[in-house]
């Protein structure tokens, strides 16, 4: 079921645009752990956290924790999502240019080497906050939370999240390889729109 509040109008369209039955099927079989993880917590009345988690928390862990917040809006799925690393660098600058082509209006609260940003998907909601941590800062959840690893190094770092109640390894390609390169922008939006479609699926199966 659909929230009845409604997203930014670019993001709604970008939504409506995405094609998840293109998902194949192995990736498919990685993602749907997760849509019955969050089934069953909100069957038991239990807090729904997730945690995207990847080495420097700059890229593919930020695009995560926005767009599973943006996914929750959607389907009226009451998720609270967080992103961190196992160190802390900063959020690229070209996430929060990707993210605002796409419809998100965003505003950067500090202006400092590790700045924080206010990504907000829709006019009446909380705006998502975003800036590089490490996995024990205080602004995460401290137990009960999926632990959810964007990429090889941080899995390979941690093979146990304290105080997750689960960890799962869904990878995606560092659009980083393409930066200061011609296809810079397309590879961003490329991997933004991957990550869109797989929170779209795992939201999706949540509600059948």
């Amino acid at each position: 079921m659909k929230s009845t509040s409604t997203l930014f109008p670019e993001i709604e369209k970008t939504i409506k645009a995405l094609k998840p039955e293109l998902i194949s099927s192995e990736r498919k079989a990685l993602l749907h752990p997760l849509s019955l993880f969050m089934k069953n917590r909100m069957v038991s009345n239990e807090l729904l956290n997730l945690n995207f988690i990847c080495t420097h928390n700059s890229r593919r862990s930020h695009l995560s924790q926005v767009w599973a917040q943006t996914m929750g809006h959607y389907f009226d799925i009451p998720v609270q999502c967080y992103a961190a690393g196992t160190e802390s660098t900063a959020l690229y600058p070209m996430i929060a240019e990707t993210l605002e082509k796409q419809g998100f209006q965003i505003q950067k609260l500090s202006d400092t080497l590790n700045p924080v940003y206010a990504i907000k998907h829709a006019p009446n909601d909380l705006p998502t906050i975003a800036f590089s941590k490490t996995l024990d800062n205080r602004f995460n959840p401290q137990s009960g939370f999926a632990a959810i690893m964007t990429c090889d190094s941080a899995a390979e770092a941690c093979p146990v999240v304290s105080g997750a109640a689960a960890r799962f390894a869904i990878m995606y390609e560092d659009p980083k390889a393409f930066d200061d390169t011609p296809q810079q922008a397309a590879k961003y939006e490329e991997r933004s729109l991957q990550i869109a479609t797989e929170m779209l699926y795992v939201f999706s199966q949540i509600t059948k």
